[in-house]
């Protein structure tokens, strides 16, 4: 039957999907929904363990967020998804590189700056995306979604490479069989600071083809209108390339600045559509396509200093931005994936093949960042009209097959998963930086200029040209072994063996000066085992304790430096390391007063060796550079339940204490007297991870004499200050707020139609979770920068609207 139909649904299932209607919103966090009439809690199925559990089954700390709670609460970006996860926070970087890095932390493991987001970076992130069997860091629009599930921890042993911290797995709907339905939404709203309007459109059906093929779809469109004004844009020339020189004066003449309005557009496309083929009543393949294609017109970020445009110090506005280009970027997402099950009565096999491609490109302003170098000035003689631009892109594909062999029952006291898997995976990251009219300017300015070829110089804008193409190849073995001693202990092993192997080849010229360019390559192969275990009592029939030791593990890989000529690095620089986590969680969850509350407490300490950090080198390679050792320790709490018939709440709180447990030195320059560099001291905060997080829901339902629902519901979410960026960097370090976001929203249903009236953020919150400052890329009149390109990540401020679905 499809979960579409309202009247399939009791009045307690509504009342805790209202529960989504907004973010922060509600989250099943291990708990499960609502159901008949006495309003007890039902049970979840999660596939966390690679089978179907109830979700108070699973000995460690698991979220669990349905579909039908993301629909009904208009909930379709990961952001907004993760806001209530105790443990889990997220650096909203807006749309516009969603697709380039993951801004998920979980249990405070982190080790990049929040200023991180443009470039694809070298190490992968530390908590693993799933859609279905693939891992890929997509970032789909969240849209006919069977599960999300949050899994806290490491998962080495059943998810491999990159389940660090953690790992977030999305289920998508399969087709069903035997019956056709749809369903048709509209979303209409505004933002603050937007002159414009925000407009989503979805349709998903479901149709059988015969008595054992259905097919399914969905697809939908969001067209957002922009947030932030681009204040201090540069006039362009007569070809649209180089800053416009005042008055025709090539040689001397100032800028001329224009505004643009609403420059962050937001424009998706996306849609997925799977086969089903039910080839006997144990066989089973299924089919799916899914993209996406995003075109972003600009930064949801604010400049918060000053700029010297008219020639006197002014501060700007809220939501302004004072790059003096506009920064666009679109990416495309493809996944296809074909999933078989067979169930062979003992157990079941699955096998998951799948193809996917992601590709993007981006510009940046970096003309702050060259200002505060003082590099326009000392490197390229001052120009009046300086400009520094960076096209930045990225390629990744992939082949992706796991098989998998699944007990079905408990025999001999045993559950067990074997599995093998493999990973072939391509990659390219590039930028290409530019000083638009840079050599028209220097030919105009100096009668020497064309000698300089004599030294060795190219007359090209061009001035950095970077290409790294990599490949990595990942093979395993894993299994897991659940032994239950009685119906009320059991115990879990588990293990996976891994062979990998990496290929970085990486090209770095200087085109302006191409002989101090390098073309260095190198290759790392690694094996190893991880393990688990863990231990579970069932207290009494609702209440479990648990105990559970895991390691998680990400990849190493090369850097790929030159060693030798005038761009020369050290050899420390040469390759990074895998890093490793270990996991010692103790909990308790249950459930009380005969199942109308659920509860999940869980302390953890998580030790983390050879943490990896995105950085840069001397030259400016993108590099990776490991520490030496890193502790987070915390604990997670989870309620839900019913104050009444017609008050629900959900209430989350997190405690996360991160910070080294040792110096963490980074290689220096070859000219320096030492080998390495402080990084950051013994007992540095992690950054990008606050202490305390805290969230609340609270709904009210109202059943009306005609078979109408009017449900309205109160969200709160905060987070306490957390820091920038890892060490005492003047120019990266800052401390950020503490912040919260208060949601209200009010629903009326029928069994075939919704209206959501919301508000997001009401008291408008900036809500920053990461910053490029000033003294990194701010204005700087002395080198002739007169905008000014440092920025604030802000959380999307306050919108309003109305939602319309019709189910058919």
């Amino acid at each position: 039957m499809h979960s579409e139909t309202f009247k399939k649904h009791t009045l307690a299932q509504a009342v805790s999907t209202a529960l989504l209607l907004s973010s922060p919103f509600f989250y099943a966090s291990a708990q499960d929904t609502s159901t008949a009439n006495d309003k007890v809690l039902e049970r979840i199925e999660v596939t966390a363990n690679r089978r179907t559990q109830s979700i108070q089954e699973i000995p460690y700390n698991i979220s669990a967020i349905s579909g039908d709670e993301l629909e009904s609460g208009k909930v379709i970006d990961t952001t907004e998804l993760l806001r209530n996860i105790p443990g889990a926070t997220v650096v909203d970087r807006g749309y516009r590189n969603s697709g380039v890095m993951s801004g998920i932390v979980i249990r405070g493991i982190n080790v990049d700056s929040g200023a991180n987001g443009d470039v694809a970076l070298s190490a992968i992130p530390t908590v693993a995306s799933y859609v279905n069997d693939t891992p890929l860091l997509a970032n789909f629009i969240l849209k006919d979604v069977q599960m999300v599930e949050v899994l806290r921890g490491p998962q080495g042993t059943l998810y491999g490479s990159g389940s660090l911290a953690g790992t977030v797995k999305y289920r998508m709907n399969k087709p069903e069989l035997g019956e056709t339905y749809g369903s048709a939404g509209l979303t209409l709203g505004q933002t603050e600071g937007s002159e414009g309007h925000n407009l989503n459109m979805d349709l998903m059906f479901n149709v059988p083809l015969g008595d054992s093929v259905a097919f399914r779809a969905n697809f939908g469109r969001i067209d957002n209108d922009g947030i932030i004004d681009y204040t201090n844009v540069y006039q362009l020339d007569n070809n649209n390339y180089a800053p416009a020189a005042h008055g025709g004066d090539l040689a001397a003449g100032a800028p001329s600045f224009r505004s643009v309005e609403d420059a962050d557009t937001v424009d998706i496309n996306y849609g997925r559509a799977s086969l089903l083929w039910q080839a006997s009543d144990n066989l089973q393949f299924n089919l799916s396509y899914q993209k996406q294609s995003d075109e972003i017109g600009g930064r949801r970020q604010v400049t918060r200093g000053t700029n010297w445009v008219d020639g006197t110090e002014q501060k700007y506005d809220d939501y302004e931005n004072g790059a003096v280009i506009l920064e666009p970027s679109e990416r495309q997402v493809h996944l296809t994936a074909l999933e078989a099950e067979w169930d062979l009565g003992f157990a079941t096999l699955t096998s998951s093949s799948s193809q996917y491609q992601t590709d993007g490109d981006s510009v940046s302003d970096n003309t702050g960042f060259y200002a505060q170098q003082n590099w326009f000035a000392d490197l390229y003689y001052g120009s009046p009209r300086p400009l520094a631009k960076a096209d930045r892109g990225y390629d990744e594909k992939a082949f992706v097959q796991e098989l998998r062999l699944v007990s079905n029952e408990t025999q001999n006291n045993m559950d067990w998963v074997v599995g093998v898997y493999y990973m072939n995976q391509d990659s390219q990251a590039t930028q290409d930086s530019y000083m638009p009219g840079y050599q028209e300017w220097a030919g105009a300015a100096f009668s020497w200029w064309p000698t300089m070829a004599d030294y060795g110089m190219v007359f090209t804008d061009n001035d950095f040209h970077y290409v790294r193409d990599q490949n990595f190849k990942d093979k395993a073995l894993f299994g897991e072994l659940t032994y239950h001693f009685s119906d009320v202990l059991r115990t879990t092993v588990g293990i996976r063996r891994f062979d990998n192997t990496f290929v970085n080849n990486t090209e770095l010229v200087l085109p302006i000066w191409p002989f101090l360019g390098a073309d260095p390559s190198f290759e790392t192969s690694e094996s190893d085992t991880l393990f688990k275990a863990n231990i579970a009592y069932d207290l009494n029939n609702n209440t479990m304790l648990y105990a559970t030791v895991a390691e998680g593990y990400r990849r190493g890989g090369a850097n790929a430096v030159p060693l030798t000529g005038s761009l020369a690095e050290r050899a420390e620089w040469q390759q990074f390391d895998s890093d490793t986590a270990i996991n010692y969680e103790l909990g308790v969850k249950g459930y009380l007063a005969g199942h109308k509350h659920s509860y999940s407490l869980s302390a953890f300490r998580l030790d983390w060796d050879n943490p990896q950090l995105n950085t840069a080198s001397y030259w400016g390679f993108f590099t990776v550079a490991n520490g030496e050792s890193a502790q987070t320790q915390g604990i997670e709490l989870e309620l839900q339940g019913y104050l009444s018939d017609e008050i629900h709440y959900v209430f989350g709180y997190a405690f996360v204490d991160g910070q080294l447990t040792d110096d963490f030195y980074v290689p220096s320059g070859v000219g320096a007297e030492s080998a390495t560099r402080l990084q950051a001291a013994d007992g540095a905060r992690l950054p990008a991870s606050p202490e305390h997080t805290l969230s609340l829901a609270l709904d009210y339902t109202y059943s009306m004499d005609n078979d109408m629902y009017w449900v309205s519901q109160l969200n709160v979410y905060y987070q306490s200050d957390s820091l920038n960026y890892l060490g005492d960097s003047a120019a990266l370090q800052a401390d950020i707020g503490g912040f919260s976001l208060w949601n209200l929203t009010s629903r009326i249903s029928t069994d075939d139609w919704d209206v959501v009236f919301y508000m997001k953020n009401i008291f408008n919150e900036d809500g920053v979770t990461g910053l490029l400052p000033e003294a990194y890329m701010g204005t700087d009149p002395s080198e002739n920068f007169l905008g000014n390109s440092s920025k604030d990540f802000i959380s999307l401020p306050r919108t309003y609207g109305v939602s319309l679905t019709y189910r058919f």
